[in-house]
């Protein structure tokens, strides 16, 4: 047992979808959250910036005393995971193992017409096909930029006319392609989920990463034995780089948590 809570950090409101699930899945769980909002968005960064970032959130949280930490951040897992695994002794995860590994444990065959949509950094790492093509040999990956899709999640753009047409454009390479398999390789994504389906119907599978962590997290702290207690009901904190931006408003929305700006705390990482 462990009772000291789970660190979560990403650019800004995108990992409260990884947040959210994992609150789903771990109920008698604390968690703390990082958003580093002051430097939002990550995805047009250079690696040698995610990394010097990411650093700065993790630092921040195990001050917190966390027992480990999810990068929620799609940019900062592809640029900055396996660097920062090697400096700091606790477990730290991102989103992109859990899910391939997830995914390759549910299908039946490996022959299989995965996209993946993601920040221009995300895409240009190509991690998620290397990570895809090392579990299932016979993947094939189609690989889609979404540059404006989460500076559109911060501000609440997420169903008008503006998203419509972004989705509608930005799903034009997965149609008509036999596609089994969507990734949304950028936490903020999910909150785009309905127009996606909308678009591409019913017969694709859109993976939200949040939930694949979650199940992650679950498996990995009761096989590690780090769970809290069963008794104990989980209670979350709530970190930002600056306040000045929407996140409050989606957020609260995405949590349905009316109360969510008294929890929130500005801090300064630097």
């Amino acid at each position: 047992m462990d009772k000291r809570p789970i660190g979560i950090f990403d650019s800004g409101v995108g990992g409260m979808t990884v947040l959210a699930q994992i609150k789903k899945y771990l109920p008698n769980e604390d968690l703390i959250y990082l958003g580093d909002t002051k430097n939002f968005p990550y995805g047009d960064k250079s690696k040698e910036t995610i990394i010097k970032l990411s650093t700065k959130c993790i630092e921040f949280l195990i001050r917190q005393k966390v027992k480990m930490i999810i990068i929620a951040c799609g940019t900062a897992t592809s640029q900055s995971l396996e660097e920062v695994k090697k400096i700091y002794r606790l477990p730290i995860e991102g989103i992109i193992h859990p899910t391939v590994q997830d995914i390759k444990n549910s299908i039946k065959t490996e022959k299989l017409r995965i996209g993946v949509i993601a920040t221009e950094g995300t895409i240009r790492s190509n991690k998620w096909q290397e990570e895809l093509i090392r579990a299932m040999k016979e993947v094939e990956v189609i690989n889609k930029a979404c540059p404006l899709l989460a500076p559109m999640a911060e501000q609440g753009w997420t169903n008008n006319k503006v998203a419509k047409e972004a989705i509608k454009e930005y799903m034009k390479p997965f149609q008509n392609q036999k596609m089994d398999k969507l990734i949304l390789g950028c936490t903020h994504y999910p909150l785009f989920c309905d127009l996606m389906k909308e678009e591409l119907g019913n017969d694709v599978e859109i993976i939200n990463t949040g939930e694949k962590i979650a199940k992650y997290l679950k498996e990995y702290l009761e096989k590690e034995e780090m769970e809290n207690e069963e008794q104990h009901v989980g209670k979350s904190n709530y970190y930002l780089t600056d306040t000045e931006c929407n996140f409050i408003e989606v957020a609260s929305r995405l949590l349905k948590d009316e109360t969510l700006e008294t929890k929130i705390q500005k801090i300064d990482i630097e």
